[in-house]
């Protein structure tokens, strides 16, 4: 009899699908996944139709990506960090920053190696880890400051580590990781000769007086890191699963001979327009913090009422908040709870953990407001029926 192969056995649906279908079922307001419900920069989108309209591009791109995207992905590095990245051989774009980081994973780790994650961490990474047969080896951030114990962070290090799986801006929780953070985890990178493969799709939604810094901009970190970025999420544009990977081209070409068998090329289309996006000015990320740090607010303000405990997002458009005095069950439980009897989607957290700190993410659940600030406001009346 024909049967699936074990290693997709235990993974079973994502928590995004059940939870969707959920809301969709109940009619809530779905602050669940992190998709928008409004349009990227009109001016990127209209690059779009015009590349599909030129007859120029609606065949395979080149395999690494267009030069005009790659070039455009260069000049953003050094516009933005000051880093010098060779479009040629140190930058390939990809299919989505998920096929990204599933790339870097297969190109960079080979079976037995060990590959730290940091808890609570995006549900992609610990079932990329595992196909290419790595051992995944978990550091947990503690509320409610949401820091790492650097005597944890030590130990999970030794001569078997390969990679740690890095993400800042942070989702689910909205922390920044600090410069001294940053340097810790650095300086072990050092010691044991381990990559990084660092996520930082958020890298330009930050708030307040938060500092997004790239590890790679670190003393001797560039030719040991791998980054990945997003036009989903710096550019608004979700459904164009485009994102990209920049490093040093020794590790670039690993991540480029892997890619090449999971998609080939990407969506040819969306790279030309990605390389207008690039072009955009400076106005253009205020304008993208100030929308979203009125919706953060706006979010908070619903939570605080509702009498969650809630992480006060550094980055990201996400809200990560103790439902412990509100209800007795767990974060699945509660989140079923809100989607049929409140009406608000969210995502139970227990989901972004490993089976051993699960009962970290057991009273907490994640809000996503990149939504219009109307829905916003929808579920946050809705949500006053908790303190009731």
């Amino acid at each position: 009899m024909p049967r699936i192969a074990n290693r997709v056995i235990p993974f079973g649906t994502t928590i995004f699908t059940e939870i969707n279908a959920l809301a969709q079922q109940y009619n809530a307001v779905n602050l669940g996944q992190g998709r928008p419900d409004f349009d990227g920069a009109p001016e990127v989108v209209q690059a779009y139709v015009n590349a599909l309209q030129s007859g120029l591009y609606n065949q395979y791109a080149p395999g690494a990506g267009a030069l005009v995207a790659r070039q455009g992905v260069a000049n953003f590095i050094g516009r933005h960090y000051g880093m010098d990245i060779d479009p040629q051989s140190g930058v390939i774009i990809t299919a989505g920053a998920t096929e990204a980081v599933f790339a870097s994973i297969m190109g960079l780790i080979d079976p037995g190696d060990e590959v730290i994650i940091i808890e609570p961490f995006f549900d992609s990474y610990a079932p990329g880890v595992l196909m290419a047969g790595g051992v995944p080896v978990y550091v947990p951030l503690y509320p409610p400051q949401w820091q790492f114990n650097a005597d944890e962070l030590r130990k999970a290090f030794n001569p078997k580590t390969r990679a740690i799986i890095l993400n800042t801006p942070h989702n689910p929780i909205g922390k920044v990781f600090s410069y001294q953070e940053l340097t810790q985890i650095a300086d072990l990178c050092k010691e044991y000769d381990v990559t990084v493969i660092s996520d930082e799709v958020y890298e330009h939604l930050i708030f307040d007086d938060a500092v997004h810094i790239p590890i790679a901009t670190l003393p001797n970190m560039f030719e040991r890191t791998v980054t990945i970025g997003s036009a989903g999420k710096t550019f608004g544009m979700t459904g164009w699963k485009t994102g990209w990977v920049y490093g040093h081209p020794d590790l670039i070409k690993g991540v480029t001979q892997a890619r090449q068998y999971i998609t080939f090329v990407g969506n040819h289309p969306a790279q030309i327009a990605l390389s207008e996006a690039f072009k955009l000015p400076s106005s253009y990320y205020e304008d993208y913090r100030a929308m979203y740090t009125e919706k953060r607010d706006l979010m908070m303000q619903g939570v605080n009422e509702a009498g969650f405990k809630s992480f006060t997002p550094q980055g990201t458009y996400f809200v990560m908040s103790d439902f412990s005095e509100l209800f007795d069950g767990d974060d699945v439980a509660f989140s079923h709870y809100m989607i049929t009897e409140i009406g608000v989607a969210v995502i139970p957290t227990s989901a972004f953990y490993s089976a051993e700190h699960k009962h970290l993410g057991s009273k907490h659940v994640r809000f996503a407001f990149c939504k219009g600030d109307d829905v916003i406001r929808v579920a946050n009346e809705r949500m006053h029926k908790l303190k009731r």
